[in-house]
Order: structure tokens, then C-alpha cells, then sequence
């Protein structure tokens, strides 16, 4: 079993964005999908709910803010969206459970900032300095041929972290979160973002 975990402190970074997605492409690759939501605005649980009965199966995974429930046993690739504030016991008690941490981070200097303490706070606990938890950088809303992204690369050199790939804006996400549907269940438009979620999707698989 992959356990995937898409966390940033600060809201309206993408994380749904980025954990539906990235359930439906496993999904649509024939894995046993579970995604769990601990936000309590629940974006990703809803958008499951209105998810089309004819596409990929993505299951839920019963999962609240206040307690972390393992995926069933038959899972092979469980995603956790989470909620804005991760700290603390809850974000050590969730990254012993998991094994890559997908953190999405606008180029906004606001944003960045948003994220020093999260970063650091990361790099403390055990499971990240015993190497038993990867973990990726994903810009949202961003062009790598921009000022912008040469901003963000500089800004999380200072952690040493890898930005692993860039999502550009795009109103089809806005539209995909209404939907249960993503850009990967369009077959017209899976080639065109295959090219930005690749490095993600790679990363991902391989192991440590």
C-alpha cells in the first residue's frame, strides 16, 4: 500500500485540487483507490460524493480532523487531503502513517512565508529525519518560465527541498471541483496535463 499525504498549513493553497486529482489518475491505472479528507470543509469528501458512477471507483476513506483510521486492507494507493493548520501531535501522528507528502505552495510571497514554520517543523520530526517519508514540493498557479517560479525555487533552497513540478492555472480545475470529475477522466485533455503532473505522478511511484 502507497500512502500519499497532501498537506499545507495555509488554505486555498490546492490541496484538494491536487489529492482529487491524483486519486482519479491512480484510479484510472486500475489501483484500489481510498481518499480521505480531515478537513472539516470537506471539499474532497464532497466532490467524491458528486463523482460520476461510470468513471474510475475512488472509495472513501472514513477519516475525521480530530482521529487517523488506517485505510481498509484492501487499499493499494490511500491519498489524505488535510486541513489548513496541520501541526503538532496530529502532523507527527499522520506522517508515521504515511509515506510521501505532496505539499502544494503558491509563488505569492505571503504564501511562502505561510510555510516556513510548516517546512520547518517538517524537517524536526522523526519520521522525516530517519528518511522514512519523502517529500515533494508542487507550485500551484504557476509558470516555471515565470519570475515567479525563480522566487519560489529560491525561496525553498533555504530547506532543501525539491520542487518536484508546476500546475498552471487553469479554470477546468475550478470546474473539475463542481464536477467529481477531473482533467485525467477527459481523455481530450489528459495528454495536454500530462506533461505537468508527470514529474508528480513519477515521484509518487517510485520507491524510496
Amino acid at each position: 500500500m502507497r500512502r500519499i499525504l497532501v498537506a499545507n498549513p495555509k488554505g486555498g493553497s490546492g490541496k484538494s485540487t491536487l489529492a482529487v486529482h491524483l486519486a482519479s489518475w491512480f484510479a484510472r491505472n486500475d489501483e484500489i483507490v481510498y481518499l480521505g479528507d480531515m478537513d472539516r470543509q470537506l471539499s474532497s469528501r464532497y466532490w467524491l460524493e458528486a463523482r460520476p458512477a461510470h468513471l474510475a471507483t475512488i472509495r472513501h476513506w472514513d477519516v475525521s480532523d480530530e482521529a487517523f483510521t488506517a485505510p481498509p486492507k484492501n487499499c493499494s494507493i490511500a491519498i489524505l487531503d488535510t486541513p489548513a493548520g496541520l501541526h503538532g501531535k496530529r502532523l507527527k501522528h499522520v506522517l508515521n502513517e504515511v509515506d510521501k507528502v505532496v505539499v502544494p505552495v503558491s509563488p505569492s510571497r505571503f504564501d511562502m512565508l505561510a510555510t516556513s514554520d510548516f517546512f520547518e517543523e517538517l524537517a524536526n520530526t522523526k519520521a522525516v529525519r530517519k528518511e522514512r517519508v519523502d517529500i515533494g514540493i508542487v507550485g500551484m498557479r504557476v509558470d516555471q518560465r515565470t519570475h515567479a517560479y525563480q522566487q519560489l525555487r529560491e525561496f525553498l533552497e533555504q530547506f532543501d527541498l525539491p520542487v518536484i513540478t508546476c500546475i498552471s492555472q487553469s479554470q477546468r480545475y475550478l470546474q473539475a471541483a463542481d464536477t467529481g470529475i477531473t482533467l485525467f477522466d477527459n481523455d481530450a485533455s489528459h495528454t495536454a496535463v500530462d506533461s505537468q503532473w508527470r514529474p508528480l505522478l513519477d515521484w509518487l511511484v517510485t520507491r524510496q
